[in-house]
């Protein structure tokens, strides 16, 4: 049930509770009041009935009766304990007020016809009933109203916060959280929200130009140590420094990656290929060892070179991180690579790979930059990609390729 509505059966529920006990409340003090007019004017005749039977007057004709047949049973045995009372019965079939009371060991009793008060008494209940729902409606309509607003400004910010969770850190949602009058929770919500999208795209924007700015650093000085190192005689520690500049050079050229992922300029260079045998090359192509079954082969539209980055890092990652087999299905056009090693850590599960971050110590060392390479190579295809774990235990990545690539910008 959509928020606005619950407001609103909340607002109409307390109204008609409200309604029901002021309903109730207004029927007992009128009858109360009502009635005891009546019960008054018959009691006075009882007096006066009873003065008269003491003084010998004759009682018929003045609705005065010794021993009436129709008298209602409890005023009877009310007269017998020689008490009097009063209380509403029929005479003829009519409705009545009677009252009695003893007079010689007899019950005298009197009476008023009582219809027109019954009806007095029905008639200001219809007008306490069409009150209460008169005015459960216009409650209704008025709650369903302010309920409704409330609703579409969460509905707004609920959106704009979807936006944001998609990547679009430009979505703000616009209302201002001011004082006075027109601030209210809604806007404070809303307030925080943009602000919160302010920040969060600030501290994004500032961790890609400090890895843009580092790559272009390392660049320049790398360029110059593996020149260097070509000068120094061959041996063993020729061999190691080759490597750790080799390492350094790969690290370079996958922050120079990011760099260009993050600045959005880049596009796919689209062709047609059949997957399972773009699978195979790029297995080949990284020099790792992994499983290739083909279930379901297609034809695709992609960027060989992009799916090659992505599988390599892929598979470079199982073999790091996991252990072997590592095996790679393709069923349509969905891949799905994995190994057989501890899984991913659930922070990664979650949230996604995050640059720099290689999840538990466990997963051994790392610069954490080749999901997120997998991941930025993949939105350029309109590649979805999911990060799970096999039930079975092991790593899982999943890739969805689309049914048509996105238009190069």
């Amino acid at each position: 049930m959509r928020l606005r509505w619950k407001i609103s059966l909340t607002i109409t529920a307390v109204c008609c509770a409200v309604a029901v006990v002021l309903g109730v409340l207004v029927h007992n003090v009128v009858a109360k009041q009502t009635v005891g007019e009546v019960r008054k004017e018959i009691r006075l005749a009882l007096d006066n009935a009873i003065a008269a039977y003491e003084y010998g007057t004759s009682t018929s004709g003045s609705n005065t009766e010794l021993e009436p047949r129709e008298l209602p049973d409890e005023l009877k045995e009310l007269v017998k304990r020689g008490e009097r009372g009063s209380m509403v019965g029929e005479r003829a079939g009519q409705p009545v007020m009677w009252a009695a009371a003893p007079a010689d060991k007899k019950a005298l009793a009197v009476w008023t016809p009582y219809a027109s008060t019954r009806t007095r008494l029905d008639t200001i209940d219809t007008a306490i009933l069409g009150s209460a729902l008169l005015a459960a409606g216009l409650v209704t309509l008025a709650g369903l109203f302010l309920a409704a607003r409330i609703s579409r400004r969460l509905g707004a910010a609920a959106q704009f916060a979807r936006r944001i969770t998609e990547g679009d850190l430009d979505a703000r949602v616009g209302m201002d959280a001011g004082r006075g009058k027109g601030r209210d929770e809604v806007r404070d919500v809303a307030h925080a929200l943009d602000t919160m999208a302010s920040s969060l795209q600030s501290r994004i924007e500032t961790e890609k130009q400090f890895t843009a700015d580092v790559a272009h650093e390392l660049r320049t000085p790398l360029t110059g140590m593996v020149a260097a190192a070509g000068l120094l005689p061959e041996g063993r520690p020729k061999e190691m420094i080759n490597d750790r500049l080799q390492a350094l050079r790969l690290l370079t050229e996958d922050l120079l990656e990011i760099s260009r992922l993050d600045s959005g300029a880049e596009t796919a260079d689209l062709d047609e290929h059949q997957l399972g045998a773009l699978v195979r090359h790029s297995v080949r192509a990284s020099g790792l060892e992994a499983q290739v079954r083909v279930v379901r082969d297609v034809a695709v539209r992609t960027d060989r070179r992009r799916v090659d980055r992505i599988l390599a890092n892929l598979i470079a990652n199982a073999h790091r991180h996991g252990r072997p087999p590592v095996e790679i299905t393709v069923d349509g056009l969905v891949v799905v690579v994995r190994d057989h090693g501890d899984g991913y850590p659930r922070e990664l599960v979650e949230h996604g790979p995050q640059r720099f971050r290689t999840g538990d110590p466990g997963r051994g060392k790392g610069h954490g930059l080749g999901l997120t390479i997998v991941a930025g190579q993949a939105s350029v295809l309109g590649i979805v990609v999911e990060f799970t774990n096999a039930p079975d235990g092991g790593a899982r990545t999943v890739l969805r390729l689309p049914a048509s690539p996105p238009d190069p910008l």
